[in-house]
């Protein structure tokens, strides 16, 4: 779903009564890491009853942000798809989150690195679509951004699988608006792979608390190989 269809097919006025709510931006926002959860455990965080959290279920089902995954007699609930995870993040949910632009001390570490739905945002994930754009290893086009062969025998000595390079190369990402800095990060199906080989390669580990990722030392020596680097 893209910004145009959204507007198109829903009033603009329904969408911002959407994220109005503090309880569906807060469902929305649970969400906003890729996971699937089932209407008691977003209730809760939410801080409503089971009833009222299907009405707002219901809602966002039916306003086409929300998608459901049936699994015998269990219902999960997730983001209805990367579009709106895009869109989210670009409206940065301030009545879920509470966030300034200039967040305080305690969100830097959410600052810094950070889930988008399934791919890297944040200071690192601005500063590697920087970076690569720089370099000549991503080229943005007018229906996305792409890797180019410059870049894999960079990434493959860098410690990148190499067996996933090719497959790499074949997919699509795109500029997606980030909300604590307010320039784009790579999203999109390559955003999403880059984002899992790093988490599979040990640099980067998921926090518990929320939806921040931790580069590991190993991590944060790969990533200033390939251009990519932050105050830490």
């Amino acid at each position: 779903m893209t910004d145009a269809s959204l507007i198109n097919r829903y009033q603009l006025a329904e969408l911002g009564a959407l994220l109005a709510e503090p309880a569906r931006a807060a469902i929305l926002l649970a969400l906003m890491d890729g996971t699937m959860r089932p209407a008691g455990e977003l209730a809760a965080i939410a801080g409503v009853s089971a009833a009222t959290a299907s009405a707002h279920l219901k809602r966002l089902l039916d306003g086409g942000l929300l998608a459901l995954h049936e699994q015998g007699r269990h219902r999960y609930y997730r983001l209805a798809n990367d579009d709106v995870a895009a869109w989210l993040e670009s409206m940065a949910l301030p009545s879920a989150t509470r966030v300034t632009p200039k967040p305080g001390a305690r969100d830097a570490m959410l600052c810094r690195a950070r889930t988008c739905y399934r791919h890297l945002a944040g200071q690192l994930g601005v500063a590697l679509c920087e970076a690569w754009l720089q370099r000549g290893w991503l080229r943005a086009e007018s229906d996305g951004m792409l890797l180019l062969p410059a870049a894999a025998d960079a990434l493959v000595h860098a410690g990148w699988p190499s067996a996933s390079m090719h497959s790499l190369l074949l997919l699509r990402g795109r500029g997606c608006l980030d909300w604590t800095e307010r320039r784009l990060h790579l999203g999109g199906p390559l955003g999403v792979a880059i984002t899992s080989a790093m988490l599979d390669a040990g640099w980067l580990r998921r926090a518990q608390r929320n939806r921040a990722l931790l580069p590991t030392p190993d991590g944060w020596r790969r990533l200033a190989e390939l251009g990519v680097r932050i105050e830490h």
